[in-house]
């Protein structure tokens, strides 16, 4: 266990990325001093983890907004009438799972999400583990040369949720916007990488063969394990993530068994080199 904090225990899940964090329910109001160790754990890790949160609704977006205003979800269905509140839901009836495939949550978004917070609340016998990757890691592993042509680039992000979630009406228009193709964390001051299969369409600036070129590298580059951490959810674990700093990309290992929960997401702010 780490010993930086005062309040609450810290247990890297590898020198990279990812803790589990014990002593905590995020279901009950939590002190000042509690969430800025929370805070602090949660930059210092990029994704933290906890087991046994017993929260409602209710809570799960209370303790999200603790963080900022919450982000509404283009396309997908939401729970209990309010549309921050997502549904992550995959059963033997799904054509695809939610969070397949290296991605940043709706970074096609002008603003995309700061971060996403996770609640699992019906698991499958077996599977269904979420790996994440550490993108200061992937950018600060490229060689020298590449770093800087990277840190001048920006990219195309681009949506498209056509068909992804049945019949349910979408909240909003899909989003497209332009990003850095390097990001500066707004509160470590830290680069990531900022770019990802699931929304980067092309690199501005460059040719379309060059941009395809490069960006299937750093697709690859990003699969690297040694950026990554994997986590294997119980019956309410929770897991909350950094998108300006993280991937992830959930595993559909599990057909035909259901995999179900609730998801908060943070609206973040406009990317910058």
């Amino acid at each position: 266990m780490s010993n930086a904090y005062d309040h609450i225990e810290v247990e890297p899940l590898t020198p990279c990325i990812g803790a589990v964090v014990h002593g905590v329910q995020l279901g009950q109001p939590l002190a000042d001093a509690v969430f800025a160790e929370l805070h602090a754990a949660w930059m210092e890790h990029l994704v933290l983890f906890m087991r046994d949160q017993r929260m409602t609704p209710a809570q799960h977006l209370a303790f999200g907004r603790r963080f900022g205003e919450l982000h509404i979800h283009p396309a997908a269905p939401y729970a209990h009438g309010d549309q921050a509140l997502m549904v992550i839901h995959t059963d033997e009836t799904s054509k695809r799972n939610n969070g397949a495939g290296w991605h940043s949550d709706v970074s096609a978004d002008e603003e995309p999400p700061l971060g996403s917070i996770l609640h699992l609340h019906r698991l499958p016998a077996q599977g269904g583990d979420t790996l994440f990757a550490n993108m200061y890691a992937a950018y600060e592993a490229l060689s020298e040369p590449l770093r800087t042509l990277l840190d001048g680039l920006s990219a195309r992000h681009e949506s498209d949720y056509t068909g992804q979630y049945g019949n349910h009406v979408p909240q909003r228009e899909f989003p497209r916007a332009s990003h850095p193709v390097v990001r500066t964390h707004p509160v470590t001051g830290r680069k990531a990488l900022f770019v990802n299969a699931g929304f980067t369409r092309y690199i501005e600036g460059i040719s379309r063969r060059e941009s395809t070129a490069l960006l299937n590298m750093l697709f690859e580059h990003v699969k690297n394990p040694t950026f990554h951490c994997r986590f294997r959810w119980q019956p309410l674990s929770l897991a909350m993530w950094d998108n300006r700093c993280v991937q992830h990309m959930a595993v559909w290992d599990y057909y035909p068994d259901t995999r179900s929960g609730l998801r908060v997401t943070i609206k973040g702010d406009k990317p910058f080199h």
